[in-house]
This record gives C-alpha cells, sequence and structure tokens, in this order.
C-alpha cells in the first residue's frame, strides 16, 4: 500500500484499525437506516402470501435481472475472490470463471424450466408427480443444508468485513458482530418479506456494480490504464515481500497444482461452482416475482450482462489490491483475503472511500442472507 501521511490514519502490518472507525461507523448506520425505510415503505403492499413470500409477482424483467445480479453477486464474489486473486493470481480467477459458468448451467438447466411449470419451487414441481410428504421433506431439508453453509461463509465475511472497519480484535467481538449482523437481517427478512428485500437486492447491485468501475478505473488509471502493469505490479510487490513463486501470480498452479490434493481440491471447487449454484434456493426463487415468462428472459438477459461485467471488474480488483497492498498486509488483516478489496479502497481513496466501499461489501452480504 502507498504510504499514508502521518497525520492521517495509518495501517500497519499487523493492526486492525482501519481508517476512521467513527467514519466507517457513520456510514453504516447510513445505509442501514436508509435500506430500512426502503424495506419497510415496500412491505406496506404486502397483502397475501404471494406478496410476501413472492413479490406479487409484480417486478419487470429489468428489475429483476438486477435483482438477479444482486442475489447472485454475494460477499463471496466481491470480497472472496478480490482476496483469492490478490494471493494466488490465475489460480484465484477461476473463481471468478466458475461462478459465471455456473449461472449458465442454473439458467439453462434449471431455472427457466421450473419457471415455466408455474409452481413456487423444485419441491412443488417433483410432488406433482410423485408422493409428496417424502419429496417436500427432503426438499426441505436439502434447503435448510444448503442455506447453512452457504450462509456459514457469508456471515464469515460480515464478520471479518465488521472486525476491520472498527478494529475489533478479540475473538469474541467477532463472534459478537456476526451475532448482531445476523439479528439485522431477521429484521430485513420479516419486516420486508421479497418485495422489501427485492429492492434492497435492486440498490446493492447498482451501487456493488458502480463501486467495482470506479475503484477498477481508478486502479488503472494508477497503472496507465494498461492492465499489463497491473499485473506486472501485483508480481513486483509480491517479490519485494520474499513472497516465493511470486511470479506464479500469472500462471496456473500456484494454489491448485503444487500436490496431487490440491488437483483434487481443484475438481471438488470446479464441480461445486458449476453444479453446486444451480441449488442456491436464492437465486431460483427471482424467476417467481415476475408476471410471464417472457419477462423473467428479459431478466436473464440483463442478469447475464450485470454478472459478466461485474466479474471482469474483480480481475483489476484482485491483481490492483496483490500491486497496491500487498499480500502481506492482506494476510494481516482480520478477515484475512477477505480485506483485500477494503485494503484496496482505503489505499486509493482513504477512509472515506474505504467507508463507501465497505457499506457496499456490507450491502452485499445483507442482501444475500436476508
Amino acid at each position: 500500500m502507498s504510504p499514508v501521511p502521518a497525520s492521517g490514519p495509518v495501517l500497519a502490518a499487523g493492526a486492525t484499525d482501519v481508517g476512521s472507525p467513527a467514519i466507517n461507523l457513520a456510514i453504516f448506520a447510513l445505509f442501514v437506516v436508509a435500506t430500512l425505510g426502503i424495506v419497510l415503505r415496500a412491505s406496506r403492499s404486502n397483502k397475501t402470501a404471494a406478496d410476501y413470500y413472492a413479490a406479487g409477482r409484480s417486478f419487470t424483467g429489468p428489475q429483476n435481472g438486477t435483482a438477479i445480479a444482486g442475489d447472485y453477486l454475494s460477499a463471496a464474489s466481491f470480497l472472496g475472490i478480490a482476496g483469492a486473486i490478490a494471493l494466488n493470481g490465475y489460480d484465484g480467477f477461476l473463481y471468478s470463471i466458475g461462478f459465471l459458468v455456473a449461472w449458465l448451467v442454473s439458467l439453462l438447466v434449471v431455472a427457466e424450466l421450473l419457471r415455466n411449470t408455474g409452481k413456487f419451487t423444485m419441491a412443488d414441481v417433483l410432488s406433482f408427480r410423485l408422493r409428496q410428504r417424502p419429496i417436500r421433506m427432503a426438499a426441505a431439508l436439502a434447503t435448510l443444508a444448503v442455506s447453512f453453509f452457504y450462509l456459514l461463509a457469508q456471515m464469515a465475511g460480515a464478520g471479518g468485513l465488521v472486525a476491520l472497519l472498527l478494529g475489533i480484535d478479540s475473538l469474541a467481538g467477532q463472534y459478537v458482530t456476526v451475532a448482531v449482523v445476523g439479528l439485522l437481517m431477521i429484521a430485513y427478512v420479516l419486516l420486508g418479506g421479497m418485495k422489501g428485500t427485492t429492492w434492497v437486492q435492486i440498490v446493492k447491485a447498482v451501487l456493488l456494480i458502480v463501486g467495482t468501475a470506479l475503484m477498477s478505473v481508478w486502479v488503472l488509471a494508477k497503472f496507465g490504464f494498461n492492465l499489463s502493469a497491473v499485473l506486472g505490479g501485483a508480481v513486483d510487490t509480491a517479490a519485494s515481500e520474499g513472497a516465493q513463486n511470486a511470479g506464479g501470480l500469472l500462471d496456473p498452479g500456484l494454489r491448485y497444482g503444487v500436490s496431487t490434493l490440491t488437483k483434487i481440491d481443484f475438481i471438488s471447487l470446479s464441480l461445486a461452482l458449476v453444479l453446486g449454484t444451480a441449488g442456491l434456493p436464492h437465486v431460483l426463487m427471482r424467476f417467481y416475482t415476475v408476471p410471464n415468462a417472457k419477462e423473467a428472459r428479459r431478466s436473464v438477459v440483463w442478469a447475464i450482462w450485470l454478472i459478466g461485467l461485474f466479474y471482469l471488474f474483480t480481475l483489476v480488483l484482485g491483481y490492483g489490491a496483490g500491486a497496491l497492498v500487498g499480500p502481506a498486509e492482506i494476510k494481516a488483516a482480520p478477515g484475512a483475503a477477505n480485506s483485500a478489496a477494503p485494503l484496496l479502497a482505503f489505499s486509493l481513496g482513504g477512509s472515506l472511500l474505504l467507508g463507501l466501499i465497505s457499506a457496499v461489501a456490507f450491502a452485499t452480504i445483507l442482501a444475500v442472507v436476508a
């Protein structure tokens, strides 16, 4: 990271304070109040179960497509992939590729066919032809299992992010942070239902894509709008910190290829990314919030463009964090790899940009968990 003037906040290699906790907390509070206002306003129109669970099928294709992008671009996409690229280079970018391909599998193999049945869930479709009770029990258990493990990753990202911003050192403090964030997200769901959370997703998707675009352009500007210079800067920074195989950031195999076990890990990762995404309940549910199949297809087109654009930005953010922050500082921060994007924001624009980007990251976690 470029040095900070002595009068400003400084992030040392082992420190946990980034920027000004007061500014970070103020921006967080402002965002929470604004989004709670959106949720409460949307909840006034919830009259029936269809309104609460499927937003009354009242959203247009572009609105739903933006919300799908918001659902799909989770904390793992923003915080996790940027950190993975910063630390593992090419092998980290495999996550972006995997998630993008997985979206197409989810769309072509599951989502549109499911939407055309006119049912609400996969259990509705299967139980139509088979025995209802065992099918619904199996679907319920599978949904809870998928959601539980998915939420673990999201909440871990939330805990690491808030701990980084507020300078919370202790493990117990991070646990309390995760619990408080979880209660806040429960409030969003109970108050707003699908309609409220959909509007939060739309706001979050716009903020996330605009924020990552701003940071990507900023990073490229620092390197003369030369992507090769960004990649070279990441290699040079890693080499200056004494990292082994710094040159491997640009080649496959730095993370998945050093041993037989890691090669098996890569096969497992590929299957989980490409096939597992098609089973995420919160993504499939989005296709029930539009009135007809035509709007569902329009929402798909919007989602593909927004999701694809975002994953291109992650390449710049990841290598930019590696070049401007450095892997040693990323690993030393609370949340480790999950801190790469916030640390990059602090390096580029100081406390204000850090607070804004972190609020977007928090919105990402909040909306997906909701």
